[in-house]
């Protein structure tokens, strides 16, 4: 594994404050949402809140730290989302993280996959709120940055309306900063996690009632937020944060515009060479620390989704960036199909 890139100059106006930031976020995904991910994703907005893929905390204590924790200081305002159900270890986890300088440290109560449920940990911890605030409590006493929670409406054959209550007043008692809600529940039998995230019904109305409930909380809102349209209707009905996932991983244009939509921020046209410019200087980075060109390129091939040339730029970086010689020159040749096709199109 290669060192950590060295951090540049954090990007202008970037804020560190993740209570400000946490108005609109991108949400942790296993798999996705590593540190090239967010470095891309920073570039296009400078305002969101970004998360970490999930962590456990046994690899925190055990684990290689600054592979599992290590970031770009461009990257803030940056959460770590922890996974785990051991108050001690969690406490352990967050101290050590601390070190790292992250923004936010957050618990997953959400993930239903076979490998975290047979940790007894993510979602399956719905069914027990009472360790959750323990959880959470020795958390929130250990790490000096802001406490949330990510969680589910319920698991299986639970009454959501008990059992997102339940959570919720276990977390707050605990002395957390807010509650990310996942509007489905997860059916921890009889589905995959990828059908988890589509097959259970959105419940936004759900979402919103417990805002109503505890208004004074933060609460914000994922699962099925599309576009930017979107998540400005749930934040105008009260809730305080909007988290976007996999629209924002495969049309990663969209957080182009998260900066003025969502923060009121002076709108910038979508600068796309510049963009490539710094992705191709990164990855040189990335390359010459012993890392491949594949690593930060895959998060990148949704970028033009819609547009002229978006087919032949995701065909280009796909099949390019696996080969063994593979350079940051393949930024540029993918982006220039796509100015060609633009320039045909017009």
């Amino acid at each position: 594994m290669p060192d950590l890139i060295v951090p540049s100059a954090p990007p202008a106006h970037a804020p560190r404050d993740a209570a400000a930031a946490s108005r609109f976020a991108v949400a942790p995904m296993i798999d996705w949402t590593d540190r090239h991910c967010r470095y891309f994703h920073r570039r296009l907005t400078r305002r969101a809140l970004l998360f970490t893929e999930m962590v456990v905390a046994d690899a925190v204590i055990h684990g290689d730290r600054d592979r599992l924790l290590g970031f770009d200081e461009t990257e803030h305002p940056l959460a770590l989302q922890l996974g785990g159900s051991d108050p001690e270890k969690l406490a352990r986890a967050c101290r050590i993280a601390a070190d790292y300088g992250y923004d936010e440290i957050n618990l997953n109560v959400g993930c239903p996959s076979d490998r975290v449920q047979s940790g007894a940990f993510g979602a399956c911890l719905m069914r027990e709120p009472a360790l959750v605030g323990e959880c959470l409590s020795a958390m929130v006493e250990a790490s000096p940055v802001r406490v949330t929670v990510k969680c589910r409406l319920g698991v299986d054959e639970q009454d959501v309306e008990l059992a997102l209550d339940d959570l919720a007043d276990a977390a707050l008692s605990a002395g957390v900063s807010g509650l990310w809600v996942h509007a489905r529940k997860a059916w921890l039998q009889g589905l995959s996690p990828k059908e988890n995230r589509e097959i259970p019904p959105l419940d936004y109305a759900r979402v919103a009632r417990l805002k109503a409930r505890l208004p004074q909380a933060f609460i914000g809102l994922n699962g099925g937020l599309k576009s930017l349209d979107e998540a400005r209707a749930q934040l105008s009905l009260g809730l305080d944060g909007a988290m976007m996932g996999r629209a924002a991983y495969q049309t990663p244009d969209v957080l182009s515009g998260v900066d003025a939509a969502i923060f009121g921020a002076a709108a910038a046209p979508f600068d796309a060479a510049r963009l490539m410019d710094e992705m191709s200087a990164y990855a040189g980075r990335h390359i010459a620390a012993g890392g491949r060109l594949a690593q930060v390129t895959r998060h990148m091939v949704g970028l033009f989704h819609g547009r002229p040339g978006a087919r032949r730029f995701r065909q280009i970086l796909s099949e390019g960036a696996t080969k063994p010689d593979a350079s940051p020159a393949l930024i540029a040749e993918a982006f220039a199909a796509v100015r060609l096709d633009e320039r045909q199109a017009a």
